[in-house]
């Protein structure tokens, strides 16, 4: 780096905390947002979207009474932590985090600054918070599912293709809830007959490998465990098990409308909605260690009988007759 860029980065550092203080100074309160999502994805788009919308539901402007600055960590561990810095540096007077991926190099940087997260699987075993009841410190938020659900993608998967005896999980070892989920399928598929095999998602030649050597057995099929690493590389995944023609089961809603089979899960965007309550309710004075950690209060069961039909899959009644949405 030439030595004028250096200067003008440092200096342009360190303007940060007087512009923001001079912000609130105004009036205007400042929220930061890390995610593990792209800025373009278009899901990450509709999230943010929910957020901003209950906000102005709550009385905030953004532009008006609030600022909002977002970095995008896209699944690099170094980005999250050169933006969690960055935010900090911002003086917001409260962070969302969306993810364990977002969350743990927050948690690192800060333990005073307010922070509410989204779709965090085990915020009390990965340490984040001391009890769900009662977080005790400077983050609160929406756990995205109990691990027991993952059970319940391991039973879809026969209920939808019985002639399955084979069944590849990807999950993302480098977070609490990969290993969690992942224990919960494997406890349940002996009484199911299902042998199973286990890959990460921490990048595509490693997600292309896997799935590719799996699939030229039989009777094989794709449970996809809910992570930043799994989100980011969809389209990836989808593309895979349509190649490979593996019945999958996916944790979330925009797999199956990427074209992904069958997905069960929360609904992620009604999390973000929920958010802006707490958010909300931090910046009127309240502190994240009264605001107890809050489980979903609505799954999804979404359907796409496009590529069921492209399988050679016929879907039960039974489990249609649940689904939330079809995808036709």
């Amino acid at each position: 780096m030439k030595r004028r860029e250096f200067i003008t980065l440092i200096g342009g550092a360190a303007a940060w905390p007087l512009a923001a203080r001079a912000q609130q100074a105004q009036g205007m309160r400042r929220i930061g947002v890390l995610t593990n999502f792209f800025a373009d994805d278009p899901e990450w788009q509709v999230r943010i979207a929910a957020f901003r919308q209950g906000l102005s539901e709550l009385g905030w402007s953004e532009g008006g009474n609030v600022h909002i600055d977002t970095r995008w960590g896209g699944g690099d561990v170094d980005r999250y932590r050169r933006y969690a810095t960055e935010l900090l540096a911002l003086a917001p007077d409260v962070i969302l985090a969306n993810s364990s991926a977002a969350l743990a190099p927050l948690l690192q940087a800060t333990r005073t600054v307010p922070i509410v997260f989204t779709t965090v699987a085990d915020p009390v075993g990965a340490g984040y918070v001391d009890s769900l009841a009662r977080p005790g410190g400077n983050a609160t938020g929406f756990l995205v599912w109990e691990y027991s659900i993952a059970a319940k993608w391991l039973e879809l998967l026969k209920e939808i293709a019985p002639q399955v005896t084979r069944a590849m999980v990807l999950r993302e070892s480098a977070i609490a809830a990969g290993p969690g989920q992942f224990g919960v399928i494997q406890a349940a598929a002996p009484s199911l007959g299902v042998d199973l095999r286990v890959a990460d998602v921490r990048d595509a030649r490693e997600i292309e490998r896997a799935v590719t050597t799996f699939a030229q057995g039989s009777n094989g099929g794709l449970i996809v465990t809910g992570s930043p690493g799994a989100l980011i590389h969809r389209t990836l995944i989808v593309a895979l098990a349509a190649r490979h023609r593996l019945p999958a089961v996916y944790s979330t809603r925009v797999f199956a409308v990427d074209g992904g089979l069958i997905s069960y899960g929360p609904d992620s965007v009604e999390q973000f909605r929920r958010a802006a309550g707490y958010v909300d309710r931090i910046l009127k004075g309240e502190k994240p260690a009264g605001l107890p950690v809050q489980a979903p209060v609505k799954y999804e069961l979404v359907i796409n009988l496009k590529v069921a039909k492209a399988l050679g899959l016929e879907i039960p009644p039974s489990v249609l007759a649940r689904a939330n949405e079809v995808v036709e």
